[in-house]
This record gives structure tokens, C-alpha cells and sequence, in this order.
């Protein structure tokens, strides 16, 4: 849009042109998806593709739509269909296969992220628990904001925690991303001992009753600790949208 309203100043469009296509991009649609081209302008985060229960070819479509007016996207939740047909763009385009996360961060060649000189702690409970603390992470990344992780630090051996919380706070991050599954404690506890807001994650990851995340997600909703606010169950991108809001603050124009 930017760019459409800067031909438009300058003269080298009329108003009706401007109008054409900035209504061409609000409603480019396609018979399989609507695609919401100013997403990023609107809400501070760079679009963001679900790729789970998508079939390879009608993915790499939606991809294909987007990368022709922006210049960086995030697809998620892939398997290694998704991630076979990226080979179509590999022309033009820098792919960052985040297999940890089954995601993918697609950016057009020479395209860099503006750095907003913030950071988020990323912690996890268990090993279990970091595919989902790793797309979070991919959601900081596409937004400029640095993370700090640290992984398997759970209440087992609650001593493991102390020092990565010490270094996050000398280096003064916004918040801290907590992913937990079994009990979901962690959360809470770290939640106590710092004074940055503390973004709960449940994951799906335990045994038996309450191992789908339900015990997690429950434990963490019931918490003490006011610091704390929960997403859902596996949620890493929302507690890594949120994350990125809080580090970078409003920005009005």
C-alpha cells in the first residue's frame, strides 16, 4: 500500500488508479482462500499460513499469492509434503526450513528483517516441549525480536531454572514464553520470580488423563501468580504474536 500511496503523490498514478489497486489487494481471493494482503499493516504481525490439513498443491498456491505482494511469510504446522513442494520457490526467494517447529520462514531474496532491538525469554519444561516453544520463536523472528531460549529447565529440577532467568533479566526482556506439558507448572513458578509478564504455553504432551495438554492448560488457568496469561494448548504462535506486540509496544502514526 506504501508503495501504490508514494506513486500516488508523486504523480505517476491518478487517484482512481490508486484506488483499483489497493481494492485489487484487499480483496485478492482465489476459489480455495481470501487473502488478507494487510494483515502486517494492520496488526503488527506478518502473515501467517497454517499449512496443517492443506493439500501440498493448493499450499503452495496460497504461498505463491502472497509472495507477490509482500516480502515475508510464515507457513506452520507443515508435514513433508509441504515441505516438498518449497522447491518451487527456491528461485528468488531464501527458504528457512525450521524443522523443529515444522515450519518454514519464505523471504524474498535480499529482504532483511528490521531489528526492533527487544527481546523474549523462550524457556521450556521439557525436551518434549520445544517443537512448540520453536514456532514462537519463528514468530519473533519474523517480527525483529531477539529471543533468549533455554530448554528442559522443568520443576523436576527446579534449580536448572535459576540461572537462564538470571541472564534473561540482565538483558531485560519484555516477557518470557513459558511451554510446559505434564503438569504445567513451570509457568507459575517462573511467573513468581520475575517481573516481566510471563506468557503460559500447554502443550499436548503427558500421560493419560489430562495428557492431551488438558492437565497443562487447566493447572495453568488455576495459577496464583497474576503475572501470568495462558493461550491454548500448542499455541505457539499466538504466545509468539503476543510476545512480539508486548516487546516492540503500540505504534501509532
Amino acid at each position: 500500500m506504501k508503495e501504490i500511496l508514494e506513486r500516488l503523490m508523486s504523480g505517476k498514478i491518478s487517484i482512481e488508479r490508486a484506488e483499483k489497486e489497493i481494492l485489487s489487494d484487499f480483496f485478492a481471493t482465489q476459489s480455495f482462500a481470501s487473502l488478507d494482503i494487510y494483515r502486517e499493516e494492520r496488526c503488527g504481525i506478518p502473515e501467517i499460513v497454517f499449512a496443517e490439513n492443506k493439500p501440498p498443491d493448493i499450499f503452495l498456491d496460497i504461498l505463491k499469492s502472497y509472495l507477490e505482494r509482500k516480502d515475508i511469510i510464515l507457513a506452520t504446522r507443515l508435514k513433508e509434503d509441504h515441505y516438498n513442494v518449497l522447491n518451487d520457490l527456491k528461485d528468488g526467494y531464501d527458504l528457512d526450513e525450521r524443522r523443529r517447529a515444522d515450519a518454514v520462514i519464505i523471504k524474498k531474496r535480499g529482504y532483511d528483517v528490521k531489528e526492533s532491538g527487544r527481546s523474549v525469554g523462550i524457556v521450556t519444561a521439557g525436551t518434549s516441549d520445544i517443537r512448540v516453544a520453536e514456532e514462537a520463536k519463528c514468530v519473533l523472528d519474523i517480527t525483529g525480536v531477539r529471543s533468549i531460549s533455554c530448554y528442559d529447565v522443568g520443576v523436576a529440577g527446579i534449580h536448572r531454572i535459576i540461572e537462564p532467568l538470571r541472564k534473561m533479566q540482565m538483558e531485560k526482556v519484555r516477557c518470557i514464553i513459558v511451554a510446559a506439558g505434564m503438569d504445567g507448572a513451570l509457568p507459575s513458578v517462573i511467573s513468581g520470580l520475575v517481573k516481566c509478564p510471563v506468557i503460559g504455553v500447554p502443550v499436548s504432551t503427558g500421560y493419560g488423563f489430562g495428557g492431551n495438554g488438558l492437565g497443562a492448560l487447566i493447572g495453568m488457568l488455576q495459577s496464583c501468580s497474576p503475572g501470568l496469561a495462558v493461550v491454548n494448548i500448542d499455541a505457539g504462535v499466538n504466545a509468539g504474536a503476543i510476545a512480539s506486540l508486548i516487546a516492540r509496544g503500540v505504534e501509532y502514526e
